[in-house]
């Protein structure tokens, strides 16, 4: 638990500091965002404003975690750095390095156009693809790898394997669809970091349940309903860590936004997201805690295909916090009232999870 709330606390210490200081850094610069010309007239005003704040997430990420893991190392009882947390950490901070290169290009060219479809897209392709690969390794003295190859809900469906092909092009999906979920979603003011603070800290509690009921080990590989995820408190950490770094960045992108996350910071977490439910054996799970991002990118999708087959849009404009602001909802108000809905669905997730649980336990 200590090491929990010293990932926590770091990285939001961290993220809150040196977040100003790229303010700061940019401004002297002129590196500000560029808006869409046809996106609400009323974010216009925004232009301009410093962007590519998510480098103050993924440094905060990675200090909570490292001084985490350092403090598991020389604790008594303790857990250090992990294949899984290692694995998670790196998927993040290679999404974050696409999503930085992409933000470089809009930047410097001062236009809203970074990195084409192609190059984006295989950047995120090959960072998915390494990491399927990858959490197939790594075997544990128990025998276990960072991720199954069975399709799991609040924890492995055992009916339901599928051959390592199958498994790395389904992480493939998973990893492109809510990085980009992640990246749709960023598009008001304090929702993105908000919403993913709040699904973080509802995985920072599954994760710490499933360490304290493990199956791994002593007296607990009998317990009934425990779980056989190899390295839950590590996944926690991260979990706790990126927690913090949403929290500490959010200071400074509420509404109004004084700094931008990019998709150097969208990416990032998108891939935590994503990492964070293969190694957790819980990806059906992660679909229910992030229905926001669901919700967004399926309206991008649907106005898309509505559009190239009928020629109407069923929105107003994707993604759907638009749909709302178009509709005469301030900003504010439809960040406030998605946030309330991801708490909503955040808390349906760990009902679930511990109704199985209960269920699981009792048999």
């Amino acid at each position: 638990m200590t090491q929990i709330i010293v990932a926590g606390i770091v990285a939001f210490v961290v993220s809150v500091f040196l977040t100003p200081l790229l303010i700061q850094y940019f401004r002297r610069f002129g590196y500000g965002q560029a808006i869409r010309e046809d996106g609400p007239q009323s974010h216009q005003a925004k232009r301009g404003t410093p962007t590519m704040g998510g480098i103050a997430i993924v440094v905060g990420i990675w200090a909570g975690y490292i001084c985490a893991g350092l403090f598991g190392l020389i604790s008594v009882g303790g857990g250090g750095f992990t294949a899984s947390g290692l694995l998670v950490m790196f998927l993040a901070t290679a999404l974050g390095l696409v999503g930085f290169f992409d933000d470089g290009l809009k930047v410097v060219k001062r236009h809203n156009l970074g990195l084409n479809k192609v190059q984006k897209t295989g950047g995120q392709v090959l960072a998915a693809v390494l990491f399927g690969v990858l959490v197939l390794f790594f075997r544990n003295d128990q025998g276990l790898n960072p991720a199954s190859t069975n399709l799991s809900f609040t924890r492995d469906f055992i009916s339901i394997s599928m051959p390592a092909f199958i498994f790395v092009v389904f992480v493939l999906i998973l990893v492109w669809s809510w990085s980009n979920a992640v990246n749709f979603t960023d598009g008001l003011d304090g929702l993105a970091a908000g919403s993913v603070g709040i699904v973080m800290a509802v995985y920072t509690i599954i994760s710490f349940w499933q360490f304290r009921y493990s199956c791994v080990g002593g007296e607990s590989d009998t317990l009934l309903g425990c779980y056989t995820v190899r390295d839950p408190l590590d996944i926690a950490v991260i979990c706790a860590a990126a927690m913090g770094a949403c929290a500490g960045f959010l200071w400074w992108n509420a509404a109004p936004a004084k700094i931008f996350m990019g998709d150097t910071g969208s990416l990032t977490l998108g891939g935590i997201i994503a990492g964070v439910s293969v190694v957790s054996q819980t990806e059906l799970l992660m679909i229910v805690a992030g229905s926001l991002f669901v919700l967004e990118i399926a309206s991008v999708v649907i106005q898309v295909v509505m559009f190239r087959t009928t020629g109407r849009r069923p929105f107003r404009m994707s993604p759907i916090h638009h749909h709302f602001e178009l509709g005469g909802w301030k900003e504010t108000t439809v960040t406030i009232r998605f946030l309330l809905l991801t708490v909503i669905a955040a808390g349906m997730a760990l009902a679930i999870f511990y109704g199985d649980w209960l269920s699981a336990s009792s048999l």
